[in-house]
């Protein structure tokens, strides 16, 4: 996993000034390694120090093939840690918010207010 994320401080660049990232703003949300393969998976947060923006890289590595998706957020290297403890949205709570909205009248003041 270090040697990755070496890799990855050496590599990796910020997608909106291109400046490279330093080790220390990067933060591994989520990382798994299957030693029978040395297949790699990470999800990584990270902001840059020049624009200060902020992205979370999608990292796979299987055997000589690497594959990276970047996303840029507003989301903080806090936010990571506090919502990395949720579970995952799954089908219920969409039926859940679909349910909710499309009985909703448009009053935010009382919907805000109430409960």
């Amino acid at each position: 996993m270090k040697r990755v994320l070496g890799w990855l401080g050496f590599f990796l660049r910020c997608p909106v000034c291109t400046a490279k990232y330093s080790m220390e703003n990067i933060k591994v949300i989520e990382g798994e390694t299957d030693e029978s393969t040395s297949d790699t998976r990470l999800l990584i947060h990270s902001d840059c120090i020049k624009c200060k923006s902020s992205v979370m890289f999608n990292i796979d590595i299987a055997g000589p093939d690497i594959f990276s998706v970047c996303m840029i957020t507003d989301l903080t290297g806090k936010d990571t840690t506090r919502f990395s403890k949720y579970n995952p949205i799954n089908t219920n709570d969409c039926i859940n918010i679909h349910t909710t909205l499309s009985l909703f009248d448009g009053d935010f003041v009382r919907a805000l207010t109430t409960k």
